[in-house]
Formats: structure tokens, C-alpha cells, sequence
């Protein structure tokens, strides 16, 4: 494991709410902070509840969505038809 960094506090609330969605990867979460998986969990560990952690731990263990390497598609996410449109930080009217 690399040696410790020092995170601010918004920056570990955003590393658990990485972690916490479906279909961020954790290579997502290296390339944004430089973490790799084991120490994502290491950082689970120490800031939640540890029933807490046991629940998220159950959901990702094994979830193909989490790593890049197992996804069934290379890139982006499932978008619905339905979905509207966003430009520019407006939402797009039909």
C-alpha cells in the first residue's frame, strides 16, 4: 500500500460516495485520487459505522460494475430514452 495521504474532509466524503455508486469503477477512483481498491476499503473502513461497512462491503464484493475489467460495455453508462437532455447546465425542453 502506498504510503498515507492526507485527504480533506470533502474530498473522503467524495471517495465514500465514489465508492458507494454502482458504476463507479475503482479505477475511477485511482485515476481521480490516486487510491487503489484496498485502500478505498481501508478508508471505508475507518470512516463509517461498521455495520455500515459490512453493508457496502456485501454490495461491491464481486459486483462486475465496480471493476473495469469485468464490464460487459467499454465505456459510459446506461442513459434511458427518457432521460432529458442537459446542455450547459440548463435541462433541455422537448
Amino acid at each position: 500500500m502506498a504510503e498515507e495521504q492526507e485527504f480533506t474532509p470533502r474530498e473522503i466524503d467524495r471517495i465514500i460516495e465514489m465508492a458507494w455508486e454502482d458504476r463507479t469503477t475503482f479505477d475511477a477512483i485511482e485515476f481521480q485520487f490516486g487510491l487503489k481498491e484496498q485502500e478505498v476499503i481501508a478508508i471505508m473502513r475507518r470512516e463509517m459505522k461498521p455495520s455500515s461497512f459490512r453493508m457496502w462491503r456485501e454490495r461491491v464484493q464481486g459486483r462486475d460494475t465496480k471493476h473495469a475489467a469485468k464490464r460487459n460495455f467499454q465505456e459510459g453508462t446506461f442513459k434511458s430514452s427518457r432521460q432529458k437532455s442537459i446542455s450547459q447546465n440548463k435541462i433541455s425542453k422537448r
